[in-house]
């Protein structure tokens, strides 16, 4: 039977533009030739349960690509090991599509990609692949995504969507299919300014925080309480955001370096320099929280080597089991490293290796943080009770300013 929308590639983009689809009434079908047995993050065990008995199908079975009226692909783009976006997925996805490409169907790219892609990358495995041709046999547009796991204010529905087309035609067909999932639908002159958006957005998020975390290590150094610093900011009515500091930037956002045009074998003659640094600082962030812990160890008579560490929370952002990117592997190997003993805890892990390594888990929350040398708070989940975990911690450090002032150390 035909379907409204095939939804290709599973994860963190594609898992919830399934339910969002499902919920509004669209027949959907998931299709990845190597479907996730369970979800780290965008979506529940609960779910996805629910998600299943109001129709949504996954498959690996090519061939129902050819039988809807939207394809949306949703591979990841993960960063290489020169950090530039690693397109293969997406390419695979293409191919995949093309050969069962039919006529008058909308192929929408949520994937983040560098400027240019669906243009110079994805059209040529579309058209190459099925024989027709963007704009006149089939729509093509990009229309990044926007998924802010465990956030509960903005959901998929209230969240406007950028959309590019190829053409106004390929533009109004994918806004047609948004409009029913969507408030609001935001039409980019094309998708060469639909991706420049998400790279906008995207590397906005990484620069403040990279801001953030320089004056996190600048303040502890002269001796100013950064926390305060920021709420006294936050009060100015214009011209000022909040952000604020951690031990390391995770997320499946990564920053886009527009120095890294892999797909292209060119790089622009304008860089933006701004993003390499913020980098820079983001990436110097769990060294610099090691530093601390060894510190604060020494100066109470202890030292690293043979510490008890215990670090909370371990997922990438509060309150969902999403790993991606989390700092807290670094800083758990860094820490071994030091021949300290680490144990971790995290409502949302119940398991956790780092280098292949599994981590001890603690049971008893108030025990472990009693019985360690130093707890390391990463991720500050609402099911943490910081005022006790602070009164029954040897020695504590917050990483993320969530404990009750002069309760703890700080970063």
């Amino acid at each position: 039977m035909p379907a409204d929308l095939a939804v290709i590639g599973l994860g963190h983009l594609g898992l919830p533009l399934a339910q969002a689809a499902t919920t509004a009434g669209f027949t959907t079908l998931g299709y990845d030739p190597a479907p996730p047995t369970a979800t780290d993050g965008p979506l529940s065990a609960t779910e996805l349960r629910r998600l299943l008995s109001a129709g949504f199908r996954t498959t690996t079975d090519p061939t129902v690509l050819g039988r809807v009226r939207t394809a949306v692909i949703c591979a990841p783009t993960p960063l290489g090991q020169d950090r530039s976006l690693d397109l293969t997925a997406v390419a695979d996805a293409a191919r995949t599509l093309a050969a069962h490409l039919r006529p008058h169907t909308t192929v929408i790219l949520e994937s983040t990609a560098y400027p240019g892609t669906t243009e110079e990358f994805l059209r040529p495995l579309l058209e190459n692949g099925s024989g027709l041709t963007a704009g006149r046999d089939f729509h093509l547009a990009c229309s990044p995504a926007r998924h802010d796991p465990g956030n509960r204010t903005h959901r998929y529905a209230n969240t406007p969507k950028v959309i590019g087309g190829l053409t106004p035609a390929c533009t109004e067909a994918a806004a047609a299919f948004y409009g029913r999932l969507t408030d609001k639908v935001v039409r980019a002159r094309g998708p060469r300014e639909a991706e420049t958006a998400k790279l906008l957005e995207t590397n906005y998020r990484h620069i403040n925080i990279a801001l953030m975390n320089e004056m996190a290590v600048f303040c502890h150094d002269i001796g100013v309480d950064l926390w305060d610093v920021i709420r006294c900011a936050e009060t100015k009515p214009f011209g000022f955001q909040s952000f604020r500091p951690g031990p390391g930037v995770g997320g499946h956002a990564a920053p886009i370096d527009p120095n890294h045009l892999a797909y292209k074998g060119r790089s622009p003659e304008h860089p933006l320099r701004m993003v390499e640094w913020a980098q820079e600082v983001n990436d110097r962030m769990p060294h610099y929280v090691i530093q601390r812990c060894a510190t604060l160890l020494n100066e109470h008579g202890k030292s690293a080597r043979g510490a008890r560490v215990l670090l909370l929370g371990v997922t990438y952002k509060p309150d969902v089991g999403d790993q991606a990117g989390s700092p807290a592997w670094e800083i758990a190997a860094r820490l071994r490293e030091l021949g300290a003993h680490v144990t971790y805890h995290d409502p949302y892990v119940p398991r956790w290796t780092v280098l292949d390594r599994p981590v001890p888990r603690a049971d008893s929350l108030y025990e472990a943080a009693a019985a360690a040398d130093l707890t390391l708070l990463l991720q500050a989940h609402r099911t943490y009770d910081l005022q006790g975990l602070s009164v029954k911690a040897q020695l504590l450090l917050d990483t993320r300013g969530a404990t009750p002032t002069g309760s703890a150390h700080r970063l």
